[in-house]
């Protein structure tokens, strides 16, 4: 690797390990292997842009292990109520897994406020996340997913990834299982009642 890989690499040993704040550029250079805090400016401009650039990385890899996760989640013969619980439980098996990149995607939302590029980024990452969770709940291809399913099926399982990977990462003892998910959105569609119209 050259420097500036070496440099994304230390960076995202820093961000997992230590987090945005805490993380210096002396920090990043050792974990880079040593390489010259000078390289940082010539690189990437800024120790922000590195922690940014190490952001990105980070997150097209959560996204990539989500889509990874969530593929081939159906047991032939199951029920969809048992497929979307099995499916559950593979999402949660990856706050644990993989929680160094759950929390990765929690860094580089505290960031995006401060800067437009991560921010573009994130928010176009969430509408690919909107399009293919709709499209794996729906059991479609992805290019034939409209804006409406999106924006509802597809809004609505990413809107529970976010509360649900909360949970876990802050109090797995208490966060709710594959199971109870299923039996918690049974009783939000019970108390809602039939729909109108």
């Amino acid at each position: 690797m050259g420097n500036r890989e070496d440099l994304l690499a230390g960076a995202r040993r820093c961000l997992e390990e230590k987090g945005w704040a805490r993380t210096t550029i002396r920090d990043i250079t050792a974990a880079a292997g040593g390489v010259s805090m000078a390289a940082i400016g010539y690189h990437f401009g800024s120790r922000e842009a590195l922690l940014n650039a190490a952001l990105i990385e980070a997150i097209d890899e959560w996204g990539t292990e989500t889509g990874r996760t969530l593929s081939g989640y159906a047991e032939p013969g199951a029920t969809p109520a048992e497929q979307y619980e099995a499916m559950w439980a593979r999402i949660i098996e990856s706050f644990t897994a993989h929680r160094p990149l759950w929390i990765a995607s929690f860094e580089a939302l505290l960031q995006a406020e401060h800067y437009p590029e991560l921010r573009q980024h994130l928010a176009r990452g969430q509408a690919e996340g909107r399009r293919g969770l709709a499209a794996i709940l729906a059991g479609v291809a992805e290019d034939t997913v409209d804006d409406d399913v999106t924006r509802t099926l597809g809004a609505v399982q990413l809107a529970l990834m976010g509360g649900v990977m909360t949970q876990w990462l802050l109090d797995p003892e208490q966060a709710p299982s594959a199971a109870q998910v299923v039996a918690g959105l049974r009783a939000v569609v019970n108390g809602l009642g039939p729909a109108a119209g």
